[in-house]
């Protein structure tokens, strides 16, 4: 087992958590969702383009398929401008704990869409999944009904982004991840006439605005040598830590904490999606130790 891996994929889960508590911090300050998601993509391109091409060069650019990376660039930038949406209208922590029914979607289209087998404990993961989604958005629980709509919608967008990344692994990582925000910058670009719009921001708030870049880069990068050092299937389970990043983070910038009955609610959601992940990992383990 490579501890590092581990330690390098949460740790790029909490800087990709602290992006978000800076989005959610800067559209509460009015400043529009496009244009976050837009400095943040461009300066992610921009990172990408001083530290990874010089090394990679041309490398850096080759693809097998330039249509299915333009596909999964503009999917990963309307699933970001999806969840800055959702993160006007939730706390954090119930907005990323709704963004976790994705991999229960994914599952629950692989037979469709990746021509996987159907699986019983797969639907029981989704059930689980939607209970726990529903004892968080209960009457009484006070979230933005908007909100939450958009929630599941994110979910979905990023299930589909994750069907779509799934479609490049022949690529590099690191060329799937630059094509990814250069497509997502051009792309945000060309609407740029139809949303400009930018209030007045101190210079902390424009230092806020352009680390979303920084955080933004630092966390995939991590989560790139991640699993290239450890394997998926181990690094799996740890990605529900984002959930614990997310309730320190909504606690300690925005004195926003889940109630008992929300924060069962999250539980259940992450059980559902641990389970079903402890689940595919036996079985792969089984089938190869069968094989052998």
């Amino acid at each position: 087992m490579n501890k590092s891996g581990i330690l390098l994929h949460v740790a790029g889960l909490w800087t990709l958590s602290t992006l978000d508590a800076s989005a959610k911090w800067l559209v509460l300050a009015g400043v529009p969702v496009l244009m976050v998601t837009l400095v943040r993509y461009l300066m992610h391109v921009l990172l990408m383009t001083a530290v990874v091409l010089p090394s990679q060069g041309r490398a850096l650019l080759k693809t097998r398929s330039l249509s299915r990376q333009l596909v999964r660039g503009l999917l990963m930038v309307l699933s970001t401008v999806l969840f800055f949406s959702v993160l006007r209208r939730l706390p954090l922590a119930e907005a990323t704990a709704l963004n976790f029914m994705a991999p229960l979607f994914l599952m629950a289209m692989a037979p469709w869409l990746l021509n996987e087998p159907h699986r019983m404990h797969r639907w029981v993961g989704v059930l689980l999944g939607f209970t726990g989604v529903l004892i968080v958005v209960r009457p009484g629980a006070q979230l933005d009904p908007v909100g939450v709509a958009l929630g599941l919608l994110t979910a979905i967008t990023f299930a589909f982004f994750q069907i779509a990344t799934r479609r490049v692994a022949h690529d590099h990582p690191l060329t799937t991840n630059y094509y990814g925000g250069l497509f997502g910058s051009v792309a945000l670009l060309l609407a740029l006439p139809w949303f400009w719009s930018m209030p007045a921001l101190s210079a902390a708030q424009w230092l806020l605005l352009l680390s979303t870049g920084l955080t933004g880069f630092l966390g995939h990068l991590m989560q790139i040598v991640a699993y290239s050092r450890t394997q998926a299937t181990l690094l799996a389970p740890f990605s529900y830590f984002q959930i614990a990043a997310a309730v320190t983070l909504g606690g300690l910038v925005f004195g926003q904490l889940p109630d008992l009955a929300t924060a069962a609610g999250i539980a259940l959601i992450c059980l559902a999606g641990l389970a079903v992940v402890l689940w595919e990992s036996r079985t792969m383990i089984r089938r190869l130790i069968e094989r052998q």
